[in-house]
């Protein structure tokens, strides 16, 4: 095993709450509809600004984005805890010369964001977010482009998700997919097509990787 790929919110950080708070917050500004966590959630799929421009009546969407990310950086510290266990996940799989990357659905600036307040700077040879590809997940087209800039065939890696759409994109590519729970927060209680596997605990993670990497 040569490189592990994560998905990022709901998987290396708890993070749903705050997009949920600031979806909210434009959705409500901006064209006064006070929205659920689960229909926010069923927008799911593009960046920040695909989610906006895709479903904003209102026709200031840009000025709708510069606000979805204000409040993204307002709240962040206030509602997204660092997760020790993570951060010595992922040193323990530096440590261990494994290449790390994230595929994720989030647009740049807000997973910027996200990595200099939790420290995760630095910490992945590939990053490729929603501001990279043309068919956001299910598509495997991120993934495949991590795959490509990591130099590793898809029997050379794992990706690590939350959601329907991770599994959906991880098992397209052709890439060991597992499905973490571990994080108070995920998208997908039970998943619709089924993983190579089911991670509830870091520990158990941890574990079973010692295995792969020996």
């Amino acid at each position: 095993m040569k490189a592990i790929i994560f998905d990022f919110d709901g998987t290396l950080a708890n993070t749903l709450p705050i997009c949920f708070e600031a979806f909210r917050h434009v959705f409500k500004a901006f064209d006064h509809k006070n929205l659920t966590d689960n229909e926010i959630k069923a927008m799911f799929g593009p960046s920040e600004t695909g989610i906006i421009r895709n479903n904003l009546l209102h026709p200031q969407k840009e000025d709708a984005i510069a606000c979805y990310y204000e409040k993204y950086s307002e709240l962040h510290k206030n509602l997204v805890a660092s997760n020790d266990e993570i951060l010595a996940l992922l040193t323990f799989l530096k440590e261990s010369a494994i290449k790390l990357g994230i595929f994720t659905g989030k647009a740049k600036r807000s997973l910027d964001i996200s990595l200099q307040a939790l420290k995760m700077d630095g910490l992945f040879d590939v990053i490729i977010t929603g501001d990279d590809v043309r068919k956001p997940k299910p598509d495997p087209e991120g993934l495949l482009k991590a795959l490509s800039f990591l130099g590793v065939d898809h029997d050379e890696a794992i990706y690590v998700g939350d959601s329907d759409a991770d599994i959906v994109a991880g098992l397209q590519a052709n890439v060991y997919t597992i499905g973490v729970q571990w994080l108070p927060e995920t998208q997908t209680a039970q998943f619709s097509e089924q993983p190579n596997a089911i991670i509830t605990s870091v520990t158990q993670f941890k574990q079973s990787l010692k295995v792969v990497i020996a």
